[in-house]
């Protein structure tokens, strides 16, 4: 069978990753129509500076959109660095999580930025009731993304595409709101996103590093095993002596 070319899919496809190399290939990919990251990806990155981070994203990636998380857990502090990081770029989503960690709901910091005009992502969404919680909040007038994490909701051995259509369905209430697949687990769910018209995926360099096999012919694809298997055999030098 036959799929549709990733070029011709109507989901915009997000870089999620704090590796800048990464992210400077990835730029140069003419499918990848913007860039996501959180403090746990630059954690892992070895990001010590944040701004000086960001700062570099920016001169990487030209205009296409991006988004920066805010770190702290008080609502106060979040506005603060929410409207510094904003400053940085007419690019930039600020992402807010749903809630703190004493699960209060972000809602009253959001209708206050995004009232402002800053631009949000709101992060961290797992169900429709948060998705109906944050459309209440959001400004019409100003453009934003809703990330729901289709792949942790897949981890729950529960299936994602009903819950991501009905999220779209939703969003439809406000024209200024996308929604972002996040954390897929695997290639196809780009095309899982597509068939439900969401408007990005979130996809992360391990998981882009697969698009060239897009549509690869299956038996070849299994004649390709089998040699990877036998060099690597060969490789190791095994051997199986008769007794």
């Amino acid at each position: 069978m036959m799929m549709k070319p990733v070029s011709e899919l109507n989901v915009k496809i997000f870089a999620d990753g704090a590796d800048l190399k990464g992210i400077s290939n990835l730029s140069r990919n003419p499918l990848i129509k913007g860039f996501t990251t959180n403090p746990t990806l630059m954690r892992k990155a070895g990001i010590q500076d944040y701004r000086a981070f960001a700062l570099e994203v920016l001169g990487i990636i030209g205009e296409r959109p991006v988004s920066f998380e805010v770190f702290s857990d008080e609502f106060a502090e979040m506005e603060r660095q929410a409207r510094e990081i904003a400053s940085w770029g007419r690019n930039i989503y600020v992402k807010i999580p749903v809630t703190n960690t004493r699960r209060e709901f972000a809602g009253d910091l959001i209708r206050q930025l995004a009232g402002a005009g800053v631009q949000l992502n709101i992060t961290a969404l797992l169900t429709n009731d948060q998705v109906k919680d944050v459309l209440r909040v959001l400004s019409p007038e100003t453009c934003s993304y809703v990330s729901v994490f289709a792949g942790r909701i897949a981890d729950t051995g529960r299936d994602p595409v009903p819950l991501m259509a009905e999220a779209v369905r939703l969003l439809g209430a406000n024209p200024k709101a996308e929604l972002i697949w996040a954390s897929p687990r695997e290639l196809l769910n780009i095309f899982h996103a597509d068939a439900i018209g969401c408007h990005i995926i979130t996809v992360t360099h391990d998981v882009l590093s697969k698009l060239p096999l897009v549509g690869k012919d299956l038996a070849e694809y299994s004649l390709d095993t089998v040699k990877m298997f036998h060099q690597d055999a060969s490789s190791a030098g095994f051997q199986i002596e008769t007794k």
